[in-house]
């Protein structure tokens, strides 16, 4: 319930504070004193936009704060669902500042309008007069009907399964279209991924391919040199071979004289071994080289055939033509295996369908069932309320479509007068009629939901006499459940709040201010006498006052 509304730099209003009581609490004051300033100050704290002009002074920032008791309604699972800290006395202030900037507070942590939003619809439902079109809003139907069936726990399974269902059947769609596009380029990618496949493609090949052609290219220099080369190693007079066995003989004899000779002599050998082995590859290389024209011929025709491919897909390596490989099998897998993987998917979607139904039908049977209470009460409710012929027909209409709310259509027709026909609420029901209706769905919505505070501006609306009596006697009704704030201009409802305070301008240093106090029990006897006679108070206004509030 809403504990304490503090508000400063608001548009008529420099400095407020006002505690409120539970029970049912009466705001009245003159037309223009500054009700809806109050209403506005409320509506920005719990997410309303704002700009500029909601300033009073706008070298200033306005702040506007809310304190409300939370303990009792269930909510720390909103709380940590949005990230928020949990205090059962919550703390709601928006600012506005001169640059215009607004920003939004939750026990001192900030949070999006879209978050303040949605903690307004579980704190506080502000009806004010244009509201009443509210009634022929089918969302606003369903939800009367709904909080009735108690089908809370079943829309939100539904809503779960609802939003299942829409993925997937967008990742359907976007399957499909896949599909129909790669199916347009089957037979061409097929095609370029066979040739590839056909290829044989390996990494390094390539490179070993050039290698291997410059080589049988240059095979008469290579085979020249090769055998200049052995004949420079091995000739008997001046090979390199030959020279070096001298020289390790000759150093051998004299090694064992010193150490010096010793380690000369090991190097030397060392030399010999290397160049017997340099010896042996030369003459292997030699032995090997061998000019096979056919194989040129081959090399050069799988160099071309690669040159030509690289070419054809626009790149300049294997590895890259590889990936044009791994990339176009992908599509032709996914061509080939579609049908598979849109069947899985039309699978899941049959299955969550199938879930969703039988909960639709949940939430549709208990709204059927709970259609004879809704009239009967709303029936009765109107009767008090002077509306002694007021009918309703309520009808539920499954539907194959999918809704956010389930898989029923309503109609929802209400008749005013004795044998007159149905019709659309906006259509057949006078201001005054769409009023009381609306406080009596308010009523019985009290009695089936757990909102903490409603606000009624001037619900009483285009009623008079008795008619006011039974609407003060709902909302007392009300009142028990929850927190009821009424703006009134009916002496009649006025004298029925616990609580009742007063909206009134004043001019301070010359400056037109709204201010708003709590009235004593004399302050409202005077009030309410002067709501019944005017500016000059009567004793019998007096009088009849007095017995309104005993």
């Amino acid at each position: 319930m809403l504990k304490q509304l503090s508000i400063n730099n608001y548009a008529l209003i420099n400095e407020l504070t006002i505690d409120f009581s539970d029970g049912l609490s009466i705001i009245t004051g003159e037309t223009g004193a500054g009700k809806s300033i109050l209403l506005g100050a409320l509506g920005l704290v719990l997410g309303n936009r704002a700009d500029l002009s909601s300033l009073k002074d706008t070298s200033k920032k306005c702040i506007v704060e809310a304190k409300v008791a939370i303990a009792n309604y269930n909510l720390e699972p909103f709380f940590e669902e949005v990230d928020l800290d949990y205090e059962t006395e919550t703390i709601i202030r928006r600012e506005i500042l001169p640059s215009g900037k607004s920003r939004a507070f939750v026990n001192d942590t900030p949070v999006t309008l879209s978050v303040l939003n949605e903690l307004r619809l579980k704190l506080i439902d502000v009806h004010s007069q244009h509201q009443t079109m509210q009634l022929s809003d089918a969302n606003f139907q369903f939800s009367i009907l709904d909080a009735l069936a108690k089908n809370t726990v079943r829309i939100d399974s539904y809503k779960r399964g609802y939003n299942q269902l829409n993925t997937l059947k967008k990742e359907l769609t976007v399957l499909e279209t896949q599909q129909r596009e790669a199916n347009q380029q089957y037979d061409y990618n097929l095609h370029l991924f066979k040739e590839l496949e056909e290829a044989k493609i390996q990494v390094d090949e390539q490179a070993e391919l050039e290698s291997t052609l410059e080589k049988l290219n240059n095979i008469e220099d290579i085979k020249l040199n090769l055998s200049e080369a052995l004949e420079v190693s091995i000739n008997e007079e001046i090979g390199i071979q030959n020279l070096i066995y001298t020289l390790e003989n000759r150093l051998s004899k004299i090694a064992p004289f010193s150490k010096e000779y010793q380690e000369i002599s090991e190097r030397i050998t060392s030399v010999k071994i290397e160049v017997d082995d340099i010896i042996a590859e030369l003459e292997n290389a030699n032995e090997n080289v061998d000019f096979n024209p056919n194989e040129a011929e081959e090399i050069n025709d799988r160099l071309q055939l690669l040159y030509n491919l690289q070419k054809k897909h626009y790149v300049s390596s294997n590895q890259e033509l590889l990936s044009v490989f791994n990339d176009l099998s992908d599509k032709v897998t996914q061509v080939e295996s579609a049908d598979e993987v849109i069947q899985q998917k039309q699978e899941e979607i049959r299955q969550v369908s199938e879930k969703l139904d039988k909960v639709a039908s949940l939430i549709s049977k208990a709204r059927i069932n709970s259609i004879p209470k809704l009239t009967k009460e709303l029936q009765m409710l109107l009767a008090d309320l002077g509306m002694e012929n007021a009918r309703f027909s309520i009808e539920i209409k499954p539907s194959k479509s999918y809704f956010l709310n389930g898989k029923d259509e309503l109609e929802f027709l209400f008749s005013a007068n004795k044998g007159g026909s149905f019709g659309e609420l906006k259509k057949v029901a006078s201001g005054g009629e769409l009023s009381r209706i609306m406080l009596s769905v308010k009523k019985v919505l009290s009695a089936n939901t757990q909102l903490p505070t409603i606000i009624f501006d001037e619900i009483d609306t285009g009623v008079s006499g008795e008619v006011s009596n039974k609407i003060a006697a709902i909302m007392q009704q009300m009142s028990a459940n929850m927190q009821v704030i009424a703006i009134t201009h009916l002496p009649q409802i006025a004298a029925k709040g616990n609580s009742h305070y007063k909206v009134f301008k004043e001019e301070v240093s010359g400056i037109t201010t709204t201010n708003l106090k709590q009235l004593s029990t004399d302050e409202r006897i005077v009030e309410i006498a002067e709501m019944l006679s005017g500016k000059n108070i009567s004793d019998s206004a007096i009088t009849h006052a007095k017995e309104l509030l005993n």
